[in-house]
């Protein structure tokens, strides 16, 4: 039987990233998606022109809808939109306490759309991060939280968002110059290094895919180490096969 992984996040029209990405990601690795939609945005491969958040009572109720029925093996979240929400989201799973939890923290998109309201920040950090097994921010996402730019400071950085209180933390290097991109896993045993060649075009949903990846990974039985690393050589291997699906020039992955 598979196993079911809830993603709390927000829908893309473009099918590229958000929770079009995550059911794909899910589908293609083995496991059933279940979904709480905590915003619709109206966006394609050109960027983002809209976006509706919906009330966390609505966000609660599917959250309620799924927990009653379906025995759910991880949560990964994505793009939460606002405080209220935030806060809800952090609550809830403290309550359920599923056995795995995956935070993206979606805060604002790559067409520079704030994603994340600015006074949920204090939520995402004090409430919800804490409670993550593994936390998977870009390099704007962390400097963002530690209020600070990184620079070459990166392992420092990482010990600081480990600091947060999440188990693991996924320091993706996508937004980081040089020939090769390095991504950082940190947790209470060190630092494990994932470096691959950058690729010459970018693409929709790369941190939703790899979130939710990893979360794949750790519903199937694979450590936080091993679910990292079966996620990032995947969500390679997934935008080497990239298309251009639209006529923005970000590519949708081949999930």
């Amino acid at each position: 039987m598979k196993p079911n992984i809830l993603t709390i996040a927000g829908s893309d029209s473009g099918g590229g990233a958000g929770l079009q990405a995550d059911l794909k990601t899910f589908h293609s690795l083995g496991v059933h998606g279940l979904t709480a939609i905590t915003a619709v945005t109206s966006q394609n491969t050109l960027g983002v022109t809209a976006v509706h958040r919906l009330p966390a009572r609505h966000v609660r109720s599917q959250m309620d809808a799924v927990f009653a029925d379906f025995p759910i093996a991880a949560v990964k979240t994505g793009m939460l939109g606002t405080a209220a929400t935030t806060r809800l989201v952090a609550s809830e799973i403290a309550r359920r306490q599923p056995a795995w939890l995956v935070i993206d923290p979606v805060m604002i998109s790559t067409s520079g759309t704030r994603l994340l309201d600015e006074n949920a920040l204090d939520a995402l950090v004090n409430q919800l991060i804490p409670l993550a097994d593994v936390f998977t921010p870009n390099l704007p996402e962390a400097e963002a939280l530690l209020g600070r730019a990184i620079g070459k400071a990166v392992d420092e950085a990482g010990a600081d968002l480990l600091a947060l209180g999440p188990r693991g933390v996924l320091l993706k290097g996508g937004h980081g110059r040089g020939r090769q991109l390095v991504d950082r896993y940190y947790d209470a045993s060190g630092v494990i290094e994932f470096r691959h060649d950058r690729l010459p075009y970018e693409a929709r949903g790369t941190g939703c895919t790899l979130a939710s990846a990893v979360a794949a990974g750790l519903a199937r039985g694979k450590s936080p180490h091993a679910a990292v690393r079966a996620a990032i050589a995947w969500v390679n291997k997934a935008f080497r096969g990239a298309w251009q699906a639209g006529s923005g020039p970000a590519r949708v992955l081949d999930h």
